[in-house]
């Protein structure tokens, strides 16, 4: 059955990213200015990827999210006390999750404006703050990990952080493989 509803998340995914491809296919560059057309047209191009890359990881966030208390609630099949003991914990969660998700959006944005003129320094900012979002995403899930445990039971909120991490990992992965690699 979780195979089942990540795989209906990862269709999610795939289907962003597709819209995402046409919508970058389908962006039309700035007006020129006085600038010469070459230079434009290359500060143009930066604009919209960065543009689209933010873009696109919001998209992809929003439309799995839409997607995940369906999902949450196919699998961890929870009776009808589990189910209000469960929800209110859930959306403190998900409420803190997206603030760190939203610090995400404006890191990768910051990665495509930089993406051409990386420095060292930059480059080990940029890679502070991933490392950083990283480790203060997963002191969330710990925390709501005991949070659940305590609420319901080890085993279920055990069956959560499952669902949840493989859910994460799409995302990431989604995201992740439209960021070209620093060079």
């Amino acid at each position: 059955m979780i195979r089942h509803a990540i795989a209906a998340v990862a269709l999610v995914a795939a289907g962003t990213s597709a819209a995402y491809g046409q919508a970058a296919q389908g962006a039309k560059p700035a007006p020129q200015g006085t600038k010469p057309a070459a230079q434009t047209a290359k500060v143009d191009a930066q604009q919209t990827e960065t543009r689209n890359l933010t873009a696109y990881a919001e998209l992809l966030r929003s439309d799995v999210r839409a997607q995940k208390v369906a999902i949450i609630t196919q699998v961890m099949e929870f009776t009808e006390g589990e189910d209000a003991a469960f929800w209110p914990i859930y959306r403190e969660y998900d409420a803190e999750l997206a603030k760190l998700g939203d610090e995400r959006v404006a890191l990768i944005a910051e990665y495509a404006r930089n993406y051409d003129k990386m420095t060292d320094q930059l480059a080990d900012k940029l890679a502070t703050q991933a490392l950083d979002l990283e480790a203060r995403r997963q002191a969330v899930k710990a925390k709501y990990y005991e949070r659940v445990k305590k609420a319901l039971s080890p085993k279920t909120a055990l069956r959560f952080l499952q669902v949840e991490q493989q859910l994460l990992l799409l995302i990431d992965l989604q995201i992740s493989a439209s960021l070209p690699i620093v060079q």
